[in-house]
């Protein structure tokens, strides 16, 4: 019987035959559907091996529904692709992915990798805490592994061990001088509690520095150790793909090993961006710069409202330095703006200066060096000159320090991505992956803050790491949850938050659909020193139409991040306004205010506090 829609009896011997010859002198051939993405799929597969192979599309081939029905009878398959190598049928986009997985693809094509196997069974390149989470684990389930992990220095020549950002450059040593400024304010308070000293208080940077930095060289011979033990290969060198399955790597004297495996994981991260203008590398610093200054920075400028900005102004300010913070557009983007400006008319109240839509620029038709050295020292002087983003205005200024904090790129254009066809986002460097943190090339995944669209957080590296080398050796199927992950931004006041900004809820269920609670509240520890009544704000974001579920969670307040981690979990599970109330609170704690939350937005009504 003819196909549905086709009226003449097509010549069945002669399509066989058609077949079957396609079949025969192709090393591979797929028969295949222009617009099936698992078509693609297979596709994308055998170019990243670096295999030609001839398609026929069935959908604009004049034969294609007679020639699909020759293939069911041939093959018992009615789908596509319908893949054959050197004559041997694998099946449908599936098979061919567990044929590559298990080598029987490879065997098939007759790949001389067969009688030369690779290496190792997965490289990762970086050794931050997603790469050493997955090399551990993978480990752990009998792998043979390598991590490859190579610091750039910065433009002043700083550079750091093994760790990634967090460990040497980022969460721990902020996290610690932000507890240094903290005890500063401490002290200041301790006179109300009744502590009496006479000499007067000062700072010591270098005594600071030094002890942070001792305590990150611990952390560094640890991860050393902790690899050694799982018998992970750790290499101090730059990784770069030079074919697929093989690549270069490069150690501080320049000399070159070369390495194959069978699966490579990227976690290079990020690095700090600079403003691209002149003076820029030449005299200021970023925060890979910052935690071991070996010199007090002095009056600091902070180019920049991310969070790093904030972050490190804030402590520098807390310490007693002279801080200035330079502004382009908005505070924190990307997080909760009603939470971000109240965190930075906190910082303005105690100490912390904004200069608002001002960038540094190159001016026009001048020969202008926007960052110039006036002295040299440690710290020396600069000259900052600045242009209003909104008008004709020009700022200047000298400082001793200039921080750089604008964002950060990805470390991927310079590694060969585009040797094997790894694809990246071209406007920010970023690595596009499937669910399962796979790139377009199957035997190449990422993971970390070099992903397209996903957050930039250490604990998200981590649990993506790890759960990638469960799926990948473990047998596992589980993927990591990149919804609902708790954050705290480490400011004088700290912010911690959990699932959707205001603006973001608005937008995805509109503002009819929610409803927001919210209060201010005082610290019983700031009662006594009569510090800052009515600054500290929390408010949930509900969804009416879903039984009041707390799509978003937002609390300025001391000890942020230890309130937000214990609420995380419950919004995990589903928190609801009710099960809010239902909770008995902890008194007198802050975490409290959340179960005893009654006045919404819409009401108008006044949140202030007379008491804690």
């Amino acid at each position: 019987m003819p196909p549905p829609g086709q009226t003449q009896l097509p010549d069945w011997d002669g399509l066989k035959l058609r077949v079957r010859t396609l079949i025969s002198s192709h090393r591979v051939m797929i028969f295949s559907k222009s617009y099936c993405p698992y078509c693609n799929k297979v596709k994308e597969l055998f170019r990243s091996m670096h295999v030609e192979y001839y398609a026929l599309e069935l959908d604009v081939t004049a034969d294609g529904p007679s020639i699909q029905q020759v293939l069911a009878e041939l093959t018992n398959q009615r789908t596509v692709p319908n893949v054959f190598v050197n004559g041997t049928h694998i099946g449908g986009c599936d098979s061919t992915y567990q044929a590559y997985h298990n080598g029987s693809l490879q065997k098939l094509l007759g790949d001389s990798k067969d009688a030369e196997p690779y290496d190792y069974d997965l490289i990762i390149i970086g050794g931050g805490s997603g790469g050493l989470a997955c090399s551990k684990e993978a480990a752990a389930l009998g792998k043979k592994v390598m991590v490859l992990d190579y610091v750039v220095p910065t433009p002043l020549g700083t550079s750091w061990g093994l760790g990634g950002t967090c460990v040497n450059v980022g969460c721990i040593p902020k996290k610690l001088m932000h507890q240094a400024a903290l005890l500063g304010q401490a002290l200041q308070d301790s006179r109300k509690y009744g502590w009496q000293y006479e000499q007067q208080v000062k700072h010591n940077w270098e005594i600071m520095v030094e002890a942070i930095q001792n305590y990150i060289g611990s952390l560094n011979w640890g991860y050393r150790v902790s690899l050694r033990e799982k018998s992970v290969t750790y290499l101090n060198s730059y990784g770069e793909f030079i074919e697929p399955h093989k690549i270069k790597a490069t150690n501080r004297k320049g000399q070159v090993s070369y390495h194959t495996a069978d699966t490579f994981v990227l976690a290079t991260g990020e690095r700090p961006r600079y403003l691209g203008i002149p003076g820029d590398k030449e005299y200021c610093i970023t925060s890979d710069d910052l935690f071991s200054l070996p010199y007090c920075p002095g009056k600091t400028l902070v180019v920049g409202a991310s969070y790093v900005a904030l972050e490190c102004a804030g402590f520098l300010a807390g310490l007693g330095l002279d801080v200035t913070v330079m502004v382009r557009s908005i505070l924190l983007r990307g997080f909760d703006q009603e939470m971000a400006e109240k965190v930075g008319a906190y910082m303005e109240t105690h100490g912390v200066k904004f200069i608002r839509k001002f960038v540094p620029v190159i001016l026009s038709l001048q020969i202008f060096i926007q960052v110039e050295q006036l002295e040299e020292g440690m710290p020396g002087r600069l000259k900052v000159t600045a242009k209003s983003t909104e008008g004709p205005e020009i700022f200047e200024e000298e400082y001793n320090t200039v921080l750089i904090a604008i964002g950060r790129d990805a470390c991927t254009r310079n590694i060969g991505l585009e040797t094997i066809g790894v694809k990246i986002n071209e406007k920010n460097g970023k690595v596009p992956v499937n669910d399962e943190e796979q790139t377009n090339v199957p035997y190449v995944y990422a993971i970390g803050d070099i992903l397209d669209g996903k957050l930039e957080l250490t604990p998200v590296a981590i649990q993506a790491g790890k759960l990638l080398a469960r799926r990948l050796y473990g047998g596992s199927s589980t993927k990591c949850d990149y919804i609902n992950v708790p954050t705290t931004v480490f400011t004088p006041l700290e912010y911690g938050s959990c699932g959707l900004a205001e603006e973001r809820a608005v937008e995805e269920y509109g503002k009819q659909n929610l409803e927001v609670y919210h209060s201010l509240f005082w610290p019983l520890e700031w009662t006594v020193p009569g510090r800052d009544n009515n600054t500290c704000y929390a408010k949930i974001i509900c969804s009416k139409h879903d039984n009041n579920r707390v799509i978003g969670f937002h609390v300025l307040g001391p000890n942020a991040g230890e309130v937000t981690q214990g609420f995380a979990a419950a919004i995990k599970c589903g928190l609801t306004k009710e099960l809010l109330d239902e909770t008995i609170g902890i008194h007198p704690t802050c975490g409290e205010v959340f179960t005893t939350m009654d006045i919404t937005k819409s009401s108008g009504q006044d949140i202030t506090q007379r008491g804690c």
